[in-house]
């Protein structure tokens, strides 16, 4: 009977998404949201960013879980350029942003919570149909400014990890115990119910491609939902969620984190484990992350936060090595989310990880 309501939930939740890219199907061009990039015109660039805009050029483009573009602009007291955000292309892309509500939950967060924060792109304006799920985000134009942007093939020294840590530490002190009511756990999310068999899924994909032995983590896979809220237990801050190196840049000596989509409250024991595995060689997370999580624990003070003690968070640390396993796995398993190269490393990583750091022990006597 303990299933019943949260199935019923990931139900309603699954419900919701087909419902919107239903509707936007029908009516969507019948609404004040534009449908592409190349939608986005002068008239309504100006009206969502309140500033005069003269006109509008694609400068490149991708696409991963949302539409991207850096625009070109000229205006009145507008910026050079600009990079936009909207809805994938695709029906499964879209359905799997419904999923993560990663729509809702990034133009909110520049809305309410990225005002109170450094280390974060600038906003112009961002918009969110509620009934199609379709949304415009408009950010300043990083690659425009000189930003250097790392990823897991090319790994963060100890010197920029600290600065990272630091970062993080200002982000979880701001929201420390005041998490806003909107966010959730990661294992608190409906969605979670697939995660179990998701891993299951991607663990067999993974020993039918690769030399990669994820037989360590069977036991996560087995258990997720009960361990997942081990490492989820409060206080709770807000997270980024996804502080991956592809999610870092670096400004003047200074780190920022863009892709806000999958905000979470947490501990921040999850979030420093998911950063420092998949963002540093596993030689150099060893030698280092007891020294990292010290910074950051004086950082986390500095900033208005409490003292963590040392055993403390070095107990939460190891048991958080559980997400960079599950959101490795999951993403070098079903792929087409990152890069092979890139995906297959962050796994062997994290994978390194949960030995590293006993996690599955550790997980095992705390159930």
């Amino acid at each position: 009977m303990s299933r019943v309501p949260p199935v019923v939930g990931l139900v309603a939740h699954l419900g919701r998404g087909v419902q919107r890219i239903a509707t936007d199907g029908v009516l969507g061009r019948f609404r004040a949201l534009p449908r592409s990039v190349g939608d986005l015109d002068a008239a309504y660039l100006s009206a969502l960013m309140g500033r005069q805009v003269a006109s509008v050029s694609v400068l490149d483009g991708d696409a991963g879980t949302s539409a991207r573009a850096r625009l070109a602009l000229s205006g009145d007291g507008v910026p050079d350029s600009v990079f936009v955000k909207m809805p994938a292309e695709t029906v499964a892309t879209r359905l799997m942003g419904e999923l993560g509500r990663l729509a809702a939950t990034e133009t909110r967060f520049y809305r309410e919570l990225a005002p109170q924060l450094s280390g974060v792109p600038g906003a112009y304006g961002s918009a969110f149909d509620a009934a199609t799920g379709r949304f415009v985000l408009v950010l300043e134009d990083l690659a425009a400014h000189g930003c250097e942007f790392p990823d897991t093939l090319h790994p963060i020294d100890a010197g920029r990890a600290g600065l990272i840590v630091e970062l993080l530490a200002r982000l979880h002190a701001t929201f420390w115990e005041r998490v806003p009511d909107w966010l959730y756990t990661a294992s608190g999310d409906t969605a979670a119910l697939l995660t179990g068999p998701l891993l299951k899924a991607s663990a067999r994909r993974i020993a039918e491609r690769t030399d990669i032995a994820v037989g360590a983590g069977r036991f996560i896979d087995d258990h997720y939902r009960a361990v997942a809220r081990i490492i989820d237990a409060p206080p709770h801050t807000v997270m980024h969620g996804d502080a991956h190196p592809g999610n870092v840049y670096f400004r003047g000596g200074a780190a920022g984190l863009l892709d806000w989509q999958a905000v979470r409250r947490g501990h921040p024991g999850r979030e420093l484990a998911y950063t420092l595995v998949t963002g540093m060689t596993s030689e150099d997370r060893r030698t280092h992350e007891r020294e990292l999580l010290d910074r950051y624990r004086d950082a986390l003070a500095a900033s208005g936060g409490p003292r963590l003690g040392h055993d403390e968070l070095w107990h939460r640390y190891r048991q958080g090595a559980l997400y960079a396993y599950v959101a490795a796995l999951i993403t070098a398993g079903m792929g087409g989310m990152q890069a092979e190269g890139i995906a297959l490393e962050g796994l062997r990583r994290a994978v390194t990880a949960l030995t590293d750091l006993d996690t599955v022990e550790l997980l095992r006597k705390s159930l």
